[in-house]
């Protein structure tokens, strides 16, 4: 009975173990598939990853580069019975490329940011296509002496300014170093420069810094460079009564939410072009600025030219700026030197060459004064902006005899503009007027600013520049000293 009962079970268990025996089968099967796919997934997952790579690597090299390639694994075969991956499948990256620094406006590309410190590189350049020949090729001075000049039509990589700044150990001792160089002036004086300056701040209200920076003789000196209407050059105004850069220190800070100041002690008006032995051992330049903006407190980037930003609400600024400096000859750079701002009569005579009033006189020492005072809006894409000078030079010191005592000269200068495409496409018009003793000479330029990219760091200009007699000019600008007629630019400038 028992043998039957075991044969009956057995007979009855046997297709439960077939069963049993075949779902194990295909568990084991599906997990093959399943392991098979995963196998599959992983390796084009590598390959992609590879790929992205490979890319990454080409766009950061450029094209014609040797760029490095990277290894592709293989796709693995589709193994038998394994479902293909389905094409909703998302696209997954492996880890990002390690990335360093960062950009940010007004520092530039930020190298390194740290606990103990912080590194920022930064540029300035332009190219310039310059065409003077519309130019008369001859130039008589109030005296009646004729001078030829040499009219150019060229391309130059004008400047190229390299500047590392940020702070070191304490957020308030910030350090700026820079090498510029002046292209267009190469074999004379200061036609690369290699400057800097450490500062630090003590409160809102009062910072002081030491090295070499820009008078604060006018608007145009006074930190708004490059934030101007044309690519680094001035009104032939603004460049007649402005002082330059020197060596020096200087203070400034805040007086309430609208109100700032800055003041400088410097060696002399330009030391750009003059090395120390040409000075004569006294401190002399003094110069100061004090701006107000009642509306809004701020006047765009460095309170420069200009609405690219767009106010919404109604921007004002109003300055007034002074300097002072004895000046001799010696400490005055040559006459075609970078950033040259010689002292000059109204018809481009420099006060210390010899026989400058036409007598075998000669003025060794002056006393150089200047007040400006200005004010402009800001608006929607518009804005306008006017400045006036005043400026007196006496106190002589000759050898020989000369026909005069002192000299008084004023002028202004104005500047409009209005963003026609906002971001993009900027039109201005801007001109100024000199009312001398020896001459009263004039401009305007009209022009376009094209920002492709819709951003301020990298701008298109065409310029069209009319000149009548212009007292001023050097390698670097568009005007010449005597340039009468119209002079013709195109820029393409980065600065960031």
């Amino acid at each position: 009975m028992n043998l039957v009962r075991t044969i009956i079970l057995g007979l009855a268990a046997t297709p439960l173990l077939a069963v049993a025996a075949e779902m194990d089968d295909s568990v084991e099967a599906r997990l093959r598939a399943l392991e098979q796919r995963q196998t599959l997934l992983e390796s084009q997952l590598v390959e992609r990853d590879a790929r992205i790579r490979d890319l990454e690597t080409q766009l950061k090299t450029g094209p014609g580069s040797a760029a490095p390639t990277a290894a592709v694994a293989a796709p693995a075969p589709a193994a038998p019975g394994a479902a293909p991956l389905p094409a909703t499948e998302p696209a997954v990256r492996g880890d990002e490329p390690e990335r360093w620094g960062s950009y940010e406006g007004g520092n530039g590309m930020v190298l390194a940011r740290t606990d103990l410190g912080e590194v920022d590189f930064s540029v300035f350049s332009y190219v310039r296509y310059l065409n003077q020949t519309s130019l008369e090729d001859s130039y008589t001075d109030s005296f009646g002496r004729t001078r030829d000049l040499r009219l150019r039509q060229d391309v130059q990589l004008q400047k190229v300014n390299l500047s590392f700044k940020g702070w070191l150990f304490d957020p308030d001792f910030r350090y700026l170093f820079y090498t510029w160089t002046a292209n267009t002036s190469q074999g004379q004086g200061a036609q690369v420069v290699v400057a800097g300056n450490l500062s630090y701040r003590f409160n809102d209200a009062f910072s002081l810094a030491g090295g070499i920076g820009a008078l604060p003789s006018t608007r145009s000196t006074n930190y708004t460079f490059p934030n101007w209407l044309r690519v680094d050059n001035r009104t032939i105004g603004d460049e007649f009564f402005r002082g330059s850069y020197t060596s020096g220190f200087w203070a400034w800070g805040s007086l309430g939410d609208t109100l700032k100041y800055r003041v400088m002690l410097g060696n002399n008006l330009s030391q750009l072009g003059v090395d120390a032995g040409q000075l004569d051992g006294k401190i002399h330049a003094v110069s100061g600025a004090l701006w107000w903006m009642p509306t809004t407190g701020e006047y765009g980037p460095g309170n420069g030219f200009g609405d690219f930003e767009y106010h919404d609400e109604l921007a004002t600024l109003f300055s007034l700026n002074f300097t002072r400096s004895r000046e001799d000859k010696q400490s005055q750079p040559g006459v075609n030197d970078f950033e040259n701002s010689q002292i000059r009569l109204s018809d481009g005579t420099r006060i210390f060459e010899p026989g400058a009033f036409g007598t075998d006189g000669q003025i060794q020492k002056a006393t150089y004064r200047m007040l400006a005072a200005s004010g402009g809006f800001k608006y929607r894409g518009w804005s306008l902006d006017g400045e006036y000078y005043w400026r007196w030079v006496d106190d002589f010191k000759t050898t020989g005899e000369i026909p005069v005592d002192d000299l008084f000269d004023h002028g202004f200068q104005l500047q409009a503009s209005a963003m026609l495409v906002p971001g993009s496409l900027q039109a201005y018009i801007s001109g100024s007027k000199i009312f001398g003793e020896y001459g009263d000479p004039w401009d305007t330029a009209l022009g376009l600013n094209w920002f492709p990219l819709q951003r301020r760091e990298l701008r298109v200009n065409v310029q069209g520049l009319y000149l009548d007699r212009s007292p001023v000019g050097y390698a670097s600008v568009p005007f010449i000293v005597g340039g009468d007629g119209w002079v013709f630019t195109t820029d393409v400038q980065l600065s960031f």
